[in-house]
């Protein structure tokens, strides 16, 4: 009998595609999310729901016991009283689970910017998660550090339906690299079906190409009718008051701000040039078309 793929995170956009496809290729795959009712839809389809709290190593140890392979990651977690103290952890948590448990191969869920300690608001928590996964010296890792979520456009559906404008902190003029989830899962399922893996490894993943906010806005605007859309850039104090109302605490709203602000610096960047590996498929215009369009209407 095979020994089983570990997905953390297995309700969202990623854990729950990663499964999916390890699923369908006949592959043994426990799930690991917050609630049992939502890991349901997997569970039907073959997976072992494993409802818990990342945060309890003992209920992760039982998890990674005798896996082959687990894809972790730092859930978000937007009403964080102090998110730094809430990033280390579930990082520390993880690792010492992932150490006791022996874990032969394990992708973690980074980010463009990781390399830096300072100055990436939520970012720096990435960072401090690559920095524990190095004591695991017998274990091979590959650090997925992807680009900007194209699902993070979804946020301003509600702004665009109110006041007509997208916008946000970050500079309009800033080219971004945009990645829709769905290719990082595909990437991270590829590793494990494939089981390429050396060593420790760092892998961006970049999307297809580089866009701005306001090139960005016009294919979003494009998607959903509205052909002249607007991109707006909000001074910190509307953009802090914004997030207050979208349910995110103090913290957590700081840390944004800063990550924000490393957009616009140009700090926040891969340490290296694209690659035909670290450019995906997966475009603005079919994302804007399918995904936001459908969301947007949705949202009427």
């Amino acid at each position: 009998m095979k020994s089983p793929f570990v997905v953390c995170g297995a309700t969202g956009n990623i854990g729950s595609r990663i499964a999916e496809i390890l699923l369908a290729a006949g592959e043994p795959v426990r799930i690991v999310g917050r609630e049992r009712v939502r890991l349901g839809p997997l569970a039907a389809k073959g997976a072992e729901p494993w409802p818990g709290d990342i945060g309890d190593t003992a209920f992760l140890g039982k998890v990674f016991s005798g896996a082959r392979g687990a894809f972790i990651l730092i859930p978000p977690k937007y009403d964080a009283s102090d998110i730094r103290e809430y990033q280390d952890r579930i990082g520390a948590s993880l690792v010492s689970a992932l150490s006791k448990s022996r874990v032969p191969r394990i992708v973690a869920l980074s980010s463009v910017g990781a390399h830096l300690a300072e100055g990436t608001g939520p970012i720096v928590g990435l960072h401090g998660l690559e920095t524990r996964l190095t004591a695991l010296k017998d274990a091979e890792i590959v650090y997925l550090r992807p680009a900007y979520f194209m699902e993070n456009h979804l946020w301003s559906i509600p702004l665009i339906r109110t006041r007509g404008v997208n916008g946000s902190l970050t500079r309009p003029d800033v080219p971004l690299p945009m990645i829709a989830t769905e290719d990082i899962a595909d990437a991270t399922a590829h590793l494990f079906l494939e089981g390429k893996f050396h060593g420790h490894a760092v892998r961006y993943l970049l999307g297809p190409r580089d866009l701005t906010m306001s090139e960005a806005t016009r294919i979003l605007g494009e998607a959903i009718g509205k052909p002249g859309l607007r991109y707006v850039q909000f001074p910190e104090e509307e953009a802090r008051k914004a997030m207050a109302e979208a349910g995110m605490s103090g913290s957590v709203a700081e840390a944004m701000l800063e990550m924000q602000r490393g957009f616009n610096t140009g700090i926040v960047r891969p340490t290296r040039e694209r690659s035909e590996e670290s450019t995906t498929p997966t475009t603005l215009e079919w994302f804007s078309k399918s995904v936001f369009a459908r969301a947007y209407r949705a949202a009427a």
